[in-house]
C-alpha cells in the first residue's frame, strides 16, 4: 500500500494541489514529469461501479485486463510475454472445513477445543478429506531453521506424525537484540507464511502458531476472520509445492492450557526457546482432527508490459501493482461494490502513469522498465507469487522492485516512508530524491509487524531481487503529523476492504499521489541509467539467495 514521487520545489506543487484554475494547473503540471489529470482519469475509471470492484475471474477482470491493456498500447509499452500482455495464473479456491472441536488427550487431563473461539484449522492439500489422527504435539521454539543465525529449532527431531507447535515473530522480537536475527523488526522467519513453509519441510502432520497479540501485530479477530472460509491459492502442479496437512494457531490462553496438561512451565519454555541451543520438547499430549476440503479452479492473468532500455535491454527493473479488489454483489446496487479506490487503484494509476512518462523522455533509459500489475493480492500475493516462480525476466538480469500499494490521497507529506529500510541500500538511492522533494526518509514505524512481508513486493524478494515498499508517510505539508495520523486511521476503520473505499473529487487530494509518482519515475530512471545493481544487507535473510542467483550469469 504505497508510493512516492514528484521533482521540483514544492512550494509549486503546493500551488498546483490547491488552485483550481486550469492556466495556474497548466503552468504548474509543466514541472512535473507525471500528470495529476491522468492520474485521475484512471483512479475515477478503475474504481468506477461499472469495474465491480475488480474481482479476479469475474466482468471486473475482464473490464479492468482491457483496460489496461488499452491503455499500455496508447502509451506505448510493448506486451512483455512472448508478445502477450498477459500472464496467466491459475488458481485453485480451497473451502476448508475443520471438525468443530478437537479433544487433547493425554498428561495430566483431557481438554475440549472449540473452532473459532480456541483454535482455528484448515488444510491446503487439494484432497476431499484429510486426517491428523493421534499427533503428538511438540513445542519447536519459533520452528525457526536459519543456519546464517546458527539457528535450528526442529534439531535432532522426526516431526513425522507430530504437530508443532511454535511462537509467533522471531527471536530478536523478545530479546530486543540487535545483534540476534534484526532485533525488534520482524525477519520472514517470523512471518506465519514462513513457520508454515518450514512444518512442511520437516515433515510434520501439522503446525499450531501461539497468537499474541503484540508479536503479531493484530488481534485473534483477524485470525478468526482471515482463516475461515474459502482461501485461494496457486493450482501447482502435484509434488510442486509442499504443504503440512494441517495449519493453524491457537489462542495464548489454550498454549498456557495446553503446556499446563503436558505439565510443563510456560515461561521455562518460552525462556528456552531464546537460545540457539534449544531442541524441541515433545509434550506428550495428542490430537486428532478432520478436515473437508472442496475446490473450485480457475486462472486470472498477470498483466505485463516493457520499455526496453537503450543501452542495456536485457537488465530490467520491475514496478508492480496489484489491479485486483474485493469484488461485488449487486452491479444495480453500489453500495455492495468493494470499489478499492485507494486499495489499489491509485498504485494501478501510478504503474500507467509512470510507463508514460518513461516513454516521453527525451532520453531513452538505459535499463528496461517493466511494468507488472499483478492479480489475485487480495488472495495472498497470488499473482505476485506466480510471477516470481514463473519469471517473464531472469530473476539474475531483474535489477531492483518497486511495488506501489495504496496511497492515501490526503496530499503532499514532508516524509516518505519505507517499509523494510533495513533490508537493502534502495533507501540509499533514493536519498537525493527525497531530499529534491524537500522532504525526509522515515524508516518503518512498526518493523515489528513484519510489514514488508504482506505486499507483493516481497514475493520478488524471496527470489532475491532487491524490493522496495515505500509511500509518503503521515507528516502532512497542509496538517502535520496529527492531521496525516487521524485522516490514516479513519481509513483503516471506516474504508480499508470496505465499500466506502470510493473516489471522492470532493475530498481527494491529489497532491499526494502525484507527488509519490514522481519520487517512483525518478528512483527508476535513477537506477535504469546506472551501472550498479541495489544491493541487499548484510543480515537480510534474502542476501544470500541473491548472491547465489547472481553466480548463474
Amino acid at each position: 500500500m504505497n508510493k512516492l514521487s514528484f521533482l521540483t520545489v514544492f512550494s509549486v506543487l503546493f500551488i498546483f494541489v490547491s488552485c483550481k484554475d486550469s492556466e495556474q494547473e497548466k503552468e504548474v503540471s509543466q514541472e512535473w514529469d507525471v500528470s495529476v489529470e491522468h492520474l485521475e482519469r484512471h483512479i475515477k475509471e478503475l474504481s468506477s461501479n461499472a469495474f465491480m470492484g475488480r474481482m479476479p475471474m469475474t466482468v471486473g477482470e475482464e473490464l479492468t485486463v482491457a483496460y489496461l491493456e488499452k491503455e499500455m498500447k496508447e502509451i506505448g509499452v510493448a506486451p512483455a510475454n512472448n508478445g502477450s500482455y498477459l500472464q496467466d495464473v491459475s488458481l485453485i479456491t480451497v473451502n476448508s472445513v475443520a471438525d468443530d472441536e478437537i479433544t487433547v488427550t493425554g498428561g495430566n487431563s483431557s481438554l475440549t477445543l472449540k473452532k473459532g473461539e480456541d483454535f482455528v484449522a484448515y488444510s491446503q492439500l487439494i484432497q476431499d478429506e484429510i486426517k491428523v489422527e493421534d499427533a503428538e504435539f511438540v513445542f519447536c521454539g519459533f520452528g525457526i531453521v536459519a543456519p546464517e543465525y546458527g539457528w535450528n529449532d526442529y534439531e535432532g527431531i522426526d516431526m513425522t506424525g507430530k504437530i508443532a507447535v511454535v511462537m509467533v515473530n522471531d527471536p530478536g522480537y523478545y530479546l530486543q537484540d540487535e545483534n540476534m536475527f534484526t532485533g525488534n523488526a520482524m525477519t520472514y522467519y517470523g512471518r506465519w507464511t514462513y513457520k508454515y513453509e518450514e512444518a512442511a519441510r520437516q515433515g510434520a502432520a501439522g503446525i499450531v502458531i501461539i497468537h499474541e497479540d503484540a508479536a503479531a501485530g493484530y488481534p485473534w479477530g483477524v485470525v478468526q476472520g482471515s482463516w475461515s472460509g474459502a482461501k485461494s491459492q496457486l493450482d501447482m502442479p502435484e509434488g510442486s509445492v509442499n504443504f503440512a496437512p494441517m495449519q493453524g494457531w491457537i489462542t495464548s490462553n489454550v498454549a498456557q492450557q495446553l503446556f499446563d496438561q503436558a505439565d510443563k512451565n510456560q515461561e521455562e519454555l518460552f525462556e528456552s526457546a531464546k537460545s540457539a541451543d534449544f531442541t524441541p520438547i515433545p509434550l506428550g499430549i495428542k490430537t486428532s482432527v478432520t478436515m473437508k476440503n472442496t475446490f473450485e479452479r480457475g486462472t486470472s492473468p498477470n498483466v505485463i508490459g516493457i520499455i526496453e532500455g537503450s543501452v542495456r535491454p536485457d537488465e530490467y527493473i520491475i514496478y508492480t501493482a496489484h489491479w485486483d479488489h474485493l469484488g461485488g454483489e449487486d452491479p444495480n446496487d453500489s453500495s455492495t461494490i468493494y470499489n478499492g479506490a485507494v486499495d489499489n487503484a491509485t498504485g494501478t494509476a501510478m504503474l500507467l502513469e509512470i510507463a508514460r512518462a518513461v516513454k516521453e523522455r527525451e532520453e531513452p533509459l538505459e535499463r528496461s522498465m517493466v511494468f507488472l500489475f499483478v492479480t489475485a493480492e487480495e488472495q495472498g500475493l497470488l499473482g505476485s507469487e506466480y510471477y516470481a516462480t514463473n519469471p517473464v525476466f531472469p530473476t539474475n538480469k531483474t535489477v531492483a522492485n518497486m511495488n506501489v500499494d495504496a496511497v492515501f490521497p490526503y496530499g503532499p507529506t514532508n516524509d516518505v516512508l519505507i517499509v523494510g529500510h533495513h533490508q537493502n541500500d534502495l533507501a540509499d538511492w533514493a536519498e537525493d530524491i527525497v531530499a529534491g522533494q524537500d522532504r525526509y526518509i522515515l524508516p518503518d514505524q512498526e518493523a515489528e509487524k513484519g510489514f514488508y512481508y504482506r505486499s507483493d513486493h516481497f514475493n520478488l524478494a524471496k527470489v532475491g531481487i532487491p524490493a522496495m515498499y515505500a509511500s509518503g508517510g503521515a507528516d502532512l505539508r497542509d496538517g502535520g503529523k496529527e492531521e496525516g495520523k487521524r485522516l490514516r486511521a479513519e481509513y483503516n476503520q471506516k474504508y480499508y476492504h470496505k465499500q466506502g473505499d470510493e473516489y471522492n473529487p470532493e475530498t481527494w487530494n491529489m497532491g499526494s499521489i502525484a507527488q509519490d509518482a514522481e519520487f517512483y519515475f525518478r528512483l527508476g530512471a535513477k537506477i535504469a541509467n546506472s551501472q550498479d545493481w541495489p544491493k541487499w544487507s548484510e543480515n537480510s535473510e534474502f542476501r544470500a539467495i541473491r548472491e547465489k542467483d547472481l553466480e548463474k550469469k
